[in-house]
This record gives C-alpha cells, structure tokens and sequence, in this order.
C-alpha cells in the first residue's frame, strides 16, 4: 500500500487472505448485540432488483456508487446520508475494533471497510452508525452490530472450500446493509424480508450502490427459498427457538448455516449439513436479535 489515503481499502483480491480459515467452534466471551448491552464498546416474490453476477462486487463498485450517493439530494426521493461525521476514518476504526474483538478473516474485514454504514440507516442516526451496537431501523428491527456481522459472515465461509460461497441466503434484508456485506464475499446473494416497508426501504437503499449480485425478495423467511435453492451458505437476522427444518434442506451438502437461537437466552449457533439426512450443530458464543415470525406483513 502508498501512503498516499484512500477511500476505501485496495482490491478485495490484494487482501483476501487465501489460506483456509481456521475452524473456531467455541468462544466464552458472550457478545450481546442489543445496543443497550454494548454501550460500553460505543463510547408474493418480487423481481430481483439487480440482474444476476457470476462474480463479488468489486470495492471500486461501491466506492464509486457511494461517492454519488454523498452529493447533494437531486428529488424529494432521495434521503442525503452523508455527514461530517462519519468519515472513512471512523468506519476503518470500527473495522479495528472488531479485529481486536475476534475477527480475523482479512476477506470480512475488508467488506465491513468498504460498505458505508451509514448510509443504510436514517439520517439522525447516521454519526452513531459505527459504534459497536444494533441500532433501530423501524417496525421494531434494528440493523445489527457490526461485530456480530463480521462474526457470523466469518463462520459462514469457514468452509471446506476454502472460503468460497458460491450462493448464499440471508433471513431478513432489514435496511440491507448485512446484504451489501455479503456482497462482497458470495457469488450470489439473495435475500428475504417479511416486513414490505423494511423490504422497500432495502432496495431503495442498495439501488444507488447498483451492486449486481444481490437479488432481494418479499416473503416468509421461514420457508427459504426452494427456487433459487441449494445455498451454501445461510445466514439468519433473527432467533427462533430452533433452525427451521425448510432452510436446513435448502443446504448444500458441507454447506453452513449461521442463526441466533433461543429466546430470553439467545446463542449463536451454527449447523453443517454432512449428508442428505444428517446435519451437526456447534454452539458459540451468547447473542441476542430481533425474534424470527413467520408470515408477512
């Protein structure tokens, strides 16, 4: 790297590091993601939105959109995000601190340095967009912690494929920043809200970073989605007190599937299909998210 400051950290390609990463099955550190737990480190299917892309967004993509994305409103449609306040420096400093908390997968970190924050979330909110807690989106959801996103997008592609993520789902686009997240990391990824609003209000985020291999869709999460199945990676933004059997049969055969679990007491968990009919499951570490319904609204 010069010394010369950059918006955004170089080519994915030119960071990603391309050993496979290390299994870590179990941590005794509970990371709550409620922001009220995290005061402390913060001092029906639609047409998809994108055509299809057989490669990961590029950062230079995304620079690019964002840059457009910070100039002066042009309709009364358009909500300007950009601030003072929420610097490349500030979203460098939250990719640090989530370093320091655990996350080690080079590939993550520097998915959570290109994708603005902020620019998912409203514009009161926008200088807290990169302290370490979950934050409110509407509709009693919240866009997650950047540590537990990090977290669960690095067990993710802890694969036996090297890291490699050919198609993955995500249960609950939210604002569609974990989405943009991914984007960087999978092949494909596609999305379900339940929640019409929030599932409007994601692709009118993620339409002006025009990042092509995202597909957004309205639904019941709970039911996966079959069409576009299998997915070698699964992702979920809220706890049910077990994993639906319907998104355990839309894994690949080594695929894994990333969920919060429980109810007063939540724990991330994640499960590996092995064979047609059997799945193991590992638990990791305490969390806590938004309860998983089923149907839509």
């Amino acid at each position: 790297m010069s010394d010369k400051p950059k918006r955004f950290p170089l080519p994915l390609s030119s960071v990603v590091d391309k050993k496979t990463p290390l299994e870590r099955t179990s941590r005794t550190v509970a990371t709550p993601q409620a922001a009220t737990k995290n005061a402390a480190w913060g001092s029906s299917q639609l047409q998809p939105i994108v055509l299809k892309s057989t490669s990961t967004t590029s950062s230079s993509q995304v620079l690019s959109a964002a840059k457009a994305m910070a100039r002066p409103a042009q309709t009364a449609n358009h909500v300007d995000r950009s601030s003072s306040l929420v610097s490349d420096a500030v979203r460098k400093a939250m990719v640090n601190r989530v370093a320091r908390q655990g996350v080690t997968d080079a590939k993550v970190l520097a998915a959570m340095e290109i994708v603005p924050r902020h620019m998912f979330m409203e514009p009161g909110l926008a200088s807290q967009a990169y302290i370490d807690a979950s934050l409110p989106i509407g509709h009693h959801q919240t866009i997650s912690q950047p540590y537990i996103v990090a977290r669960m997008i690095e067990i993710m592609r802890a694969n036996s494929q090297g890291g490699v993520l050919e198609r993955v789902l995500e249960i609950g686009t939210g604002c569609g920043y974990q989405a943009a997240v991914l984007s960087q990391v999978a092949k494909e990824v596609y999305s379900i809200e339940r929640i019409k609003p929030l599932h409007e209000l994601a692709r009118s985020n993620l339409r002006p970073l025009r990042i092509p291999n995202i597909r957004l869709h309205y639904g019941d999460g709970m039911l996966g989605l079959p069409q576009a199945a299998p997915f070698d990676g699964i992702i979920l933004a809220a706890a049910g007190l077990e994993v639906p059997q319907a998104l355990l049969d839309q894994m690949t055969i080594g695929g894994r599937l990333v969920a919060p679990v429980g109810s007063r007491h939540q724990v991330l968990q994640l499960i590996q299909r092995i064979s047609k009919f059997d799945w193991t499951s590992t638990t990791l570490e305490d969390c806590h998210f938004v309860p998983l319904r089923a149907g839509t609204i």
